[in-house]
Formats: structure tokens, C-alpha cells, sequence
């Protein structure tokens, strides 16, 4: 096979993910179709958990990033834990079997009854947000009788070099506090019947590929970690937080997660605490891609179009944020090529997948493949202009199983009677 990602690549002219051709998939499961590799899954995991061996670390792996229940048994059984920011996502997290001593919620805005929901069920602990977050989560434990584990989000002011809407570790951002702040917070814990401070956590942003950013964000935490030690609070986890990137093109460099491996674990030895880390992308993105038909070939003067049946409802990124998704036949094709738009069918101008790209020409029922889909594709999906969502597959091998059913109309009013 030549790949375009692993696991993901031609044969014979023919996208294939593994071993199975996706123009089966499409022929017999329709379009838009999300299909993810297992191997894939497996590899991108162990490729980043194996870079850290040489300390004892938590991987849990950020269920934004792709939230089906299927894919979260598959990590689970790799020894994943989970980072989730609502109750929704650790119920999801406990449905796949992930143990809740393995299950960190971090989020700005967490409810009374999902505190609740959290403490209730023993997670590992909760990424607090702010002083606020703090008195409600010990007026919630106070209730239950129960003491709650915390690690407050420190926000370093480091700029990781992202898009301005995925950076989360600047002043301006509205995540986690001041190192300032957060002294004061842990004192504050460490009086309390009812917390307990176990650990301090932060997260820079996402789709970072200069890791020196994680170890300056470090750096600073650790010096928090030893102002605390000297007020008598004793902590147990370093939680780094996630964002290492992804290549969103076949071409471009894969940043490897040694690199950033060798960015904390110093700091981590020094300190002696466990290290948690929070994969998302890192580890579904390029584990999947969102199979889509051509509808229509538009031209237009010296613009042309490839309409296709995926839209800015089934793959939000490239809308939301002007994100790069490379774009494929599903049959490869020789010769000429053009320079298109492709584009959705959903009622808004930028419901756009690629734009200004050179692709080979295709017509209308032929098949395209947007890649590096894994991550943020389905879980950012919508019913918008009450278009059903896609079917969800997972290839292993030579085989492949649906493992969540395509909606139909039924569906898009069933909560409305």
C-alpha cells in the first residue's frame, strides 16, 4: 500500500483504509460515511503513550476529540483513562469501561449536577477552573459527606503558536487562573474538610507542533508546584494537558511525541509527581476520514465547484475555522487536474471542505475522501438544515462493522412529540 497516513493509503489506484476499499464502504453503507482505521487508533496511542515509559503517566484520552463509545473501549483496552468536560462525556467514558479513578473533568463551566454526577461516581479528580468552580464543588461534597479531589488549571500566559480560537493558555483566554490566583486556591483547599488537593493541571492550547511551548508552560507550573510544597501542600499528579498537533497534509512533517516527552519528563523526575497527559487529536485524527459523493460539477467563469454531499453540519472544522483537510479521490485518477472549490450543500457561504485546491477531474457520482477526520469531525456534527448525521465505521483487517447507524428522518423529530 502507498500510504497517505498509516493504515490509509492506495493500492491498485484504490483508497483503502487497512484492507478494505472504501468504495465498498460507500457502495454498500451510502454517504457521507465516517470510517476509522484500528489499526490506526492503536498505533497513534501507542506512539504517544510509549514515549513517556520512562515515568509513571496516565494517558486519558480527551473525549472531545471523538466521542463514540466504541472508539473509547478500543483506547480503554489500550490502558487509556479519559479527560472530559462534562457529565455527558464521563458517562460516556463509564459506559465504554474506562475506570472512574481514570477519569479526569476539566471544563469553565461545570453545573451543580454534574459535580455531583462526578463525585458521585469517584473520578480521579476535577481540573478547576476558577474560585468560584472551587466553592461549588466543596458546597457539593459538603452535601454528599464526601471529599473531593482537585487540581487547579493554571493558566501560564504562554502563547503556543495556534489558531487564536484553539489557544487556551494566554491571559486573554477565559481557561483556568493566575499562578497567583491558584497559590491561593490550593491554601484554601488544603484547609477545607471537604477537598483535597491532588494535583495541578494545565493546557495551552491545541494543534501545537512547537513543543517548546509545553516545556516553558511547564517550567512556570513547576516553580507553583515548589511554592506549594513549601506551604505544606503536597501534590500527587502533573497534568500537562494535550494540543501536541497532527499533519493535516501526507507531506508535512509528523512532529514525534518523543519530542515532547523529552520537554516534561525532566520536569516531572524533578518534582516526583505522576505525569497525566490529555491526547485528542493526537491520537484519532489521522485515524480516520469522512467519505463523501460528488453531486455536481458547477462551473461558473473561471470558478469551479465540486459539490459534494458532506457538509459544515458533518465536518465543522474547515467553517469554524478556516481548517485545512486534505482532500482525495476514492478512485485515484491520472492526468489532468483542476484547481476547485469543494463545497457542501448546506445553505451558507462557507460551507466550504477545500478551497482553491488542485484535484483530478472528477463527475457526478464519483467518490472523494476528506482526510484526517478522526478528531473534531463527527463529535462537532449537526443536525443543521435537519440533515441527518452519518453512519460511523470501524475497519479491522479485512472486515468492518458499523458502530453508529446513520439517522434518519425519524430521528430528527423523535424528541419533538
Amino acid at each position: 500500500m502507498k500510504e497517505l497516513f498509516p493504515f490509509i493509503g492506495y493500492e491498485s489506484g484504490e483508497l483503502l483504509v487497512e484492507e478494505v476499499p472504501v468504495k465498498r464502504l460507500v457502495q454498500e453503507l451510502g454517504t457521507p460515511l465516517y470510517v476509522y482505521s484500528r489499526k490506526a487508533l492503536e498505533f497513534w496511542f501507542r506512539e504517544f503513550d510509549d514515549a513517556f515509559s520512562d515515568v509513571e503517566h496516565l494517558t486519558c484520552f480527551a473525549v472531545k476529540a471523538n466521542s463514540n463509545v466504541n472508539i473509547l473501549k478500543l483506547l480503554k483496552d489500550l490502558g487509556a483513562g479519559a479527560d472530559t468536560v462534562s457529565m455527558g462525556e464521563i458517562f460516556r467514558a463509564l459506559t465504554a469501561g474506562i475506570p472512574p479513578e481514570k477519569i479526569v473533568f476539566a471544563g469553565v463551566g461545570k453545573r451543580k449536577e454534574e459535580v455531583e454526577y462526578a463525585l458521585e461516581r469517584g473520578i480521579l479528580m476535577f481540573n478547576v477552573e476558577s474560585e468560584g468552580e472551587l466553592e461549588l464543588i466543596e458546597s457539593v461534597a459538603s452535601r454528599l459527606g464526601v471529599e473531593a479531589p482537585v487540581a487547579v488549571r493554571v493558566n501560564p500566559d504562554v502563547d503556543p503558536k495556534t489558531h487564536p480560537y484553539i489557544s487556551t493558555g494566554l491571559k486573554a483566554a477565559k481557561f483556568g487562573v493566575t499562578l497567583e490566583e491558584a497559590e491561593r486556591l490550593y491554601l484554601f483547599a488544603k484547609e477545607s474538610k471537604y477537598l483535597r488537593p491532588v494535583g495541578v493541571h494545565f493546557h495551552i492550547g491545541s494543534q501545537i507542533t512547537d513543543v517548546s511551548a509545553f516545556g516553558e508552560a511547564a517550567g512556570k507550573v513547576s516553580e507553583l508546584v515548589k511554592v506549594l510544597r513549601d506551604r505544606g501542600v503536597e501534590l500527587e499528579f502533573f497534568d500537562a494537558g494535550g494540543g501536541l498537533g497532527i499533519n493535516y497534509h501526507p507531506e508535512e512533517e509528523v512532529v514525534p511525541a518523543e519530542r515532547l516527552a523529552r520537554e516534561l519528563i525532566p520536569i516531572v523526575k524533578e518534582l516526583g509527581l505522576k505525569l497525566i497527559l490529555e491526547p485528542g487529536r493526537r491520537v484519532t485524527g489521522n485515524a480516520g476520514l469522512l467519505l463523501t459523493e460528488v453531486l455536481y460539477v458547477k462551473e461558473r467563469g473561471d470558478k469551479t465547484f465540486y459539490v459534494v454531499d458532506a457538509g459544515m453540519n458533518d465536518i465543522a472544522r474547515p467553517a469554524l475555522y478556516g481548517a485545512y483537510h486534505h482532500v482525495v479521490p476514492v478512485v485515484g485518477r491520472e492526468g489532468k487536474k483542476r484547481r476547485v472549490d469543494v463545497v457542501g450543500p448546506i445553505c451558507e457561504t462557507g460551507d466550504i471542505i477545500a478551497r482553491d485546491r488542485e484535484l483530478p477531474e472528477v463527475k457526478p457520482g464519483d467518490y472523494l475522501a476528506v482526510l484526517s477526520a478522526g478528531a473534531y469531525g463527527f463529535s462537532m456534527s449537526s443536525n443543521y438544515n435537519s440533515r441527518p448525521r452519518p453512519a460511523e465505521v470501524l475497519v479491522d483487517g479485512a472486515s468492518y462493522r458499523v458502530i453508529r447507524q446513520r439517522e434518519s428522518l425519524a430521528d430528527l423529530i423523535s424528541r419533538e412529540f
